[in-house]
């Protein structure tokens, strides 16, 4: 144990450390650090238990800083805990792994991304839950800032960390009363947080942030509660320097040179004490991880892809226990169900919470699991956001969006995941597969589990004939030539639904004399674009694409550009308006991308 005294001296070397970094900087957020200084004093040297050589030891205790704009007081602790050698004064230098906000690819520490407020209790939610299921008793910190509590996602997590009775899970809200431009929507009001939290199903306490004393007390009570705990700090923005104390005004300003002076004159230097931070033991991981079994479909069988999506996740779940499944209360309609019913373990319904089921995703992938998420494709835009800091977390996520395009016909526009390519398209070193029948499903499920990053699926809900026998490859950004020959005439490029009218298309066409050829395009991104384009250069450089997406960010955008310096005559059908219900081969006919629309096409451009 450290002293009450002790931790004091470390809260304001933290606090001289955090002041000295962004006036060198010229940029940050110092009072925001000042406000959780004892905080972290008490959580970095006498809370929590981690190995400081090794950031990867599987039974480290976690933190997740979601106020992520307080990095510099993070990066002053993992300094003076000995984890980290960088010079402090380097924050934000281009040269320098201390970023503006904490991110992963620069600090070995930083388990997660986070800046994007009201996501860090997902990720701890994540974290937390793998902790009951590997059976290891590290303890998941989260550290939020009060006017991130507005977020919706900081109650999506907070609800499910209780229904999951995840008691190895304490937040510590650093309740400072001001946020960027003013007072926070409950500025001190504890009272209102306490019951909010308690309303959620977690054991909450009030404490002073600023007396070392009360903090231990209650961190002691966390490791005793049979439910997850939240502190309540009572802080105040900018302690210890009497011109910034509950001073609006001062959010994201460093100090000039002669207001660093002043400050520092009033935080008391001191020699940093010896302190020993427990060290937990290194357990290795203990995972079954055994061969997958793949299942085998009968050519021309009708199959829908998601329903192959479910079945191919079963058998990996089944061949690897480090396999997690997270479904937002659709798993009888995206398949996933079918984990559930072989593996119940590793099925973790996260209820309709598309932000904390990525978050949640991406906080198990931390601690060693292979996660998959899914819901309908229409519903991973609002998590647009979440995937985006997850893959600047370079996150191990498979997601599958389900019910793509107009396809899906009745349910009408709001369920068409008709923006969901261009979403995953934006993301840095994303990988998009889009299967058309059940053998390409199984084959593409399997490649994202041994893919590393962020991979997506978009499968449809209609069933579809199989295509191609179970024997059939599928690489990494390449695609298949379904038909061709030396007569073609252009190129018809289709995926998932388009690519069965692209071959009637095909049939249509041939019977008229008119020779095609037809690509099956399943890997959106990346893609191998010298071949695709000796490949048109060979059939007749034109080309016919269709996709149930919208035009801005789709295949057709992608392959656009792609054959931007070429000579190539390019037609793109896509869903050029907002759509209407109706059955699934009317709404093709209707916003033409069926095959009737693609012959016409291709015949216009030979014509």
């Amino acid at each position: 144990m450290v002293s009450d005294k002790d931790l004091s001296v470390i809260a304001n070397l933290l606090r001289r450390d955090v002041l000295q970094m962004t006036s060198a900087a010229g940029s940050g957020h110092p009072t925001s650090c000042l406000s959780c200084a004892e905080i972290l004093s008490t959580l970095f040297f006498n809370e929590m238990s981690y190995d400081t050589s090794n950031a990867n030891n599987p039974n480290n205790d976690e933190f997740i800083l979601s106020k992520g704009h307080a990095a510099p007081i993070l990066y002053a602790a993992l300094k003076r805990a000995g984890c980290i050698s960088d010079d402090l004064l380097s924050l934000r230098k281009l040269s320098s792994n201390l970023e503006g906000h904490p991110i992963p690819s620069s600090i070995k520490w930083v388990k997660a991304a986070t800046g994007s407020l009201g996501q860090g209790l997902s990720i701890g939610l994540g974290m937390a839950l793998a902790a009951k299921l590997q059976k290891r008793n590290y303890r998941t910190y989260v550290l939020l800032g009060d006017s991130e509590c507005a977020e919706g996602q900081v109650w999506e997590a907070a609800q499910l960390a209780s229904y999951y009775k995840l008691d190895n899970l304490c937040a510590i809200i650093d309740i400072n009363k001001l946020g960027q431009r003013g007072e926070t929507m409950l500025a001190h009001d504890i009272t209102s947080y306490k019951k909010r939290f308690e309303s959620f199903g977690w054991f909450a306490i009030e404490a002073d942030g600023h007396k070392i004393s009360e903090l231990g007390k209650a961190f002691a009570k966390a490791r005793k509660s049979k439910k997850p705990f939240v502190i309540l700090a009572k802080t105040i923005k900018g302690k210890g320097v009497s011109f910034l104390e509950e001073k609006n005004g001062w959010h994201g300003k460093a100090l000039n040179e002669r207001e660093l002076t002043m400050a520092l004159k009033e935080i008391p230097e001191a020699k940093m004490p010896k302190v020993e931070i427990v060290k937990p033991k290194n357990v290795s991981e203990n995972y079954e991880i055994n061969k997958v079994v793949l299942n085998n479909y009968k050519f021309g069988e009708e199959v829908a892809t998601r329903e192959a999506y479910g079945k191919a996740l079963a058998s990996i779940a089944e061949a690897d226990s480090s396999v997690l499944v997270f479904d937002a209360e659709v798993s009888n309609s995206t398949f996933a169900e079918k984990v559930k019913e072989t593996r119940p373990e590793q099925f973790i319904e996260c209820f309709i919470a598309e932000q904390n089921m990525i978050g949640m995703s991406l906080g198990a992938s931390v601690k060693g699991h292979k996660t998959f998420a899914s819901t309908f494709s229409a519903f991973l835009t609002r998590a647009h956001d979440q995937l985006r800091m997850a893959s600047l977390s370079k996150a191990n996520i498979a997601i599958c969006g389900s019910h793509a395009g107009v396809s899906i016909g009745e349910d009408g526009a709001s369920q068409m995941g008709l923006e969901d390519i261009a979403l995953f398209r934006s993301l840095p070193n994303s990988i998009i597969f889009y299967p058309s029948d059940a053998v390409s499903t199984e084959k593409l499920v399997n490649l994202a589990y041994q893919l590393p990053g962020i991979k997506y699926l978009r499968t449809t809900r209609a069933k579809t004939p199989v295509i191609y026998r179970n024997n059939e490859e599928f690489m990494l950004g390449e695609f298949k030539a379904l038909k061709s020959s030396s007569f073609d005439s252009l190129v018809l490029v289709g995926a998932g639904i388009t690519l069965h009218e692209t071959l009637k298309a095909h049939a249509t066409l041939e019977k008229k004399g008119i020779k095609t050829a037809v690509i099956d395009l399943y890997c959106v991104k990346p893609f191998n674009s010298k071949k695709f384009i000796e490949f048109v250069q060979k059939h007749g450089s034109k080309l016919v694409i269709a996709e149930d997406h919208y035009t801005e960010g789709g295949i057709g955008e992608m392959l656009t550009h792609v054959c931007a310096n070429t000579n190539f005559k390019i037609s793109h059908l896509a869903i050029k308006q907002i759509p209407h219900s109706g059955t699934p081969q009317e709404l093709l006919e209707k916003y033409g991308i069926d095959a009737e629309a693609i012959v016409n096409t291709a015949k216009a451009m030979i014509e």
